[in-house]
């Protein structure tokens, strides 16, 4: 069935940190944390679906030069009403993801999808997509936020997982431990995808 194909393709092939390599100043910058990844995945994956389903609906209408320009201002409606939802009721985590909230605008999955997927595809397609595509990057920055906090702060969603007697692995807080947590993860996934192949020849 190609509604659950286009869902499926978000936690395969279309991995977005992993398989796309696109989206990565969030996962780079705000995955300290499992909570801070949740909460910018989830962000971004509302964006996602609400401009996917907007662009496929607005396809037919929207002019070809002009595409780009109204598909940012699309994403850019959602955007504020996540920032707005997040301050008003998330503030905590608000404040934490910062800058990165209104740079939903220019990540380049969420623009991506809606130039190659939504402005050629039906809704309910546009809407899989979005679906699958934004739990799928919400994943990976839990993920790779797990990581980060449980050997980098000895803690996973605030609570102590280690005795006393753990000395975390700092760097993993800060910004380099965010490109090893990331590398790790892209040479995990490939020497799969090797093995694999190797056993299908």
């Amino acid at each position: 069935m190609r509604i659950v194909k286009e869902f499926g393709k978000g936690f395969t092939t279309h991995l977005a940190p992993f398989r796309l390599v696109l989206g990565l100043c969030p996962v780079l910058a705000v995955t300290t944390t499992v909570a801070n990844g949740i909460g910018m995945g989830l962000a971004a994956t509302f964006v996602l679906i609400c401009s996917n389903v907007m662009v496929s609906l607005l396809r037919r209408l929207i002019p070809g030069k002009v595409r780009i320009a109204c598909f940012i201002v699309l994403i850019a409606s959602f955007v504020v009403i996540v920032e707005l939802v997040m301050k008003a009721f998330f503030f905590g985590l608000s404040q934490s993801l910062g800058i990165f909230i209104p740079l939903i605008v220019v990540n380049c999955v969420i623009l991506g999808r809606a130039e190659a997927f939504a402005a050629r595809n039906p809704v309910h397609l546009a809407a899989a997509d979005g679906l699958g595509i934004g739990l799928g990057f919400t994943l990976s920055l839990a993920l790779i936020g797990a990581i980060r906090e449980v050997l980098g702060q000895g803690t996973f969603l605030g609570h102590g997982v280690f005795g006393p007697g753990f000395e975390p692995f700092a760097f993993l807080a800060q910004a380099p431990g965010a490109f090893v947590a990331l590398g790790v993860l892209l040479f995990v996934m490939n020497a799969y995808d090797r093995f694999r192949s190797r056993m299908r020849a």
